[in-house]
């Protein structure tokens, strides 16, 4: 051996995966092995195993956290309509899926056109992870277009995800004689709504501001099953942002037997159900009039959100996205939902996320604009 050269000395390499090397037999690793070779030495098995093994500690201690709790999911609707269908459908078999199973408990909370509920989850409601809830679409879009009551920041919400990406559409019931988009443009329509945050009060708003319709909104209603029944009842003679899922679900036997007139469709691109009735981009006139509806019907793509509140814990977000995606796929989930008649066509929740924080960057003069017309 030549003067000042060491014996090589073997040892084990102490990083994360030694002991999975001992298990395994994996080689020795020399001690005078270059920092970066070392890396090349350990197995994919390794990374892999130490993956899992973080996963399943956070599994732990979500069901630590979740195990005997009761879990609360919101609707901002009344109960009979699409929010609560989607909502309550949802609470059935969403608590499978969250580590510990915990209960859900589906609770209604309307008013304001969606407000009350989106104040709540923002000003009030625990951040634990133990509440969330579906929001009128239309309401995360509120403070943007200077809504007076919305006392949030919704690019700060969770963003869980969406049952589904929506088109809505405007209809006329059966005995008022309107059947085209053309004639609202010269006779007016008396349309039911709940609040000014609801897609049933922007929606006709919107369309009346930018294509020149004669929509006269009635607002007040606590949500979209008791605007159907006003129109039932004849207090109003149609409804506009009606989501066509919801309609196919919640009235089925009024398109069997012919009780509504679909007048047109809302939403970025035409629904497959509706080939033939007209898209609202299509009618717009001028680019400055299509950004304006883009901007509206943005929030069609986030159709039935499930939001949680503001400074959630990370982890405890992160599982209830998950949990909420494992949900949309289970085949019990989409068998009752196909029984119901609920389109599922889910959107993730940082999908959403993002969509949010799109619309909240549209230029001010588009947003301007738009806000006058809802006024």
């Amino acid at each position: 051996m030549s003067r000042g050269m060491e014996p090589k000395r073997t040892i084990w390499l102490r990083d994360p995966c030694h002991f999975l090397q001992e298990a395994t037999g994996a080689r020795k690793i020399p001690v005078n092995v270059p920092d970066r070779c070392r890396a090349a030495w350990l197995r994919p098995a390794c990374v892999a195993f130490i993956l899992v093994l973080v996963e399943a500690v956070a599994a732990q201690a979500g069901a630590e956290f979740y195990k005997g709790r009761t879990v609360e999911l919101d609707i901002s609707t009344s109960v009979g309509g699409g929010y609560d269908a989607y909502a309550r459908l949802l609470a059935r078999h969403i608590g499978r899926f969250i580590p510990g199973s915990p209960i859900i408990v589906a609770k209604n909370m309307e008013g304001a056109g969606g407000l009350r509920l989106a104040n709540f989850l923002y000003n009030a409601a625990p951040k634990d992870g133990t509440t969330f809830a579906t929001l009128y679409r239309g309401a995360v879009f509120d403070p943007l277009l200077g809504g007076k009551g919305a006392q949030f920041d919704a690019t700060r919400f969770t963003y869980l995800g969406s049952a589904s990406n929506e088109v809505s559409v405007c209809v006329a019931w059966h005995t008022t004689g309107v059947t085209s988009f053309e004639q609202v443009l010269t006779k007016e329509l008396v349309v039911g709504a709940s609040g000014p945050s609801a897609d049933t009060y922007q929606f006709p708003k919107i369309v009346n501001g930018v294509l020149g319709t004669k929509f006269k909104i009635i607002a007040g209603y606590a949500g979209g099953n008791d605007v159907d029944l006003a129109m039932e009842r004849g207090e109003v003679r149609g409804r506009c942002g009606w989501s066509w899922s919801s309609v196919k679900s919640t009235r089925a036997s009024w398109l069997a037997n012919k009780k509504i007139n679909i007048l047109f469709q809302m939403g970025l691109s035409k629904h497959p159900d509706l080939p033939d009735v007209p898209l609202v981009l299509d009618l717009a006139g001028s680019d400055e009039g299509r950004a304006i509806l883009k901007l509206i019907f943005a929030r069609q793509v986030m159709a039935w959100p499930y939001v949680a509140p503001p400074d959630v814990p990370e982890d405890r977000g992160e599982t209830l996205r998950a949990a909420f995606a494992e949900t949309m796929k289970d085949k019990d989930f989409m068998a009752e939902a196909e029984k119901s008649q609920l389109e599922i066509r889910p959107v993730t929740g940082a999908s959403i996320q993002e969509l949010v924080k799109n619309v909240y960057a549209t230029p001010a003069p588009i947003v301007r604009r738009a806000a006058e017309m809802l006024r």
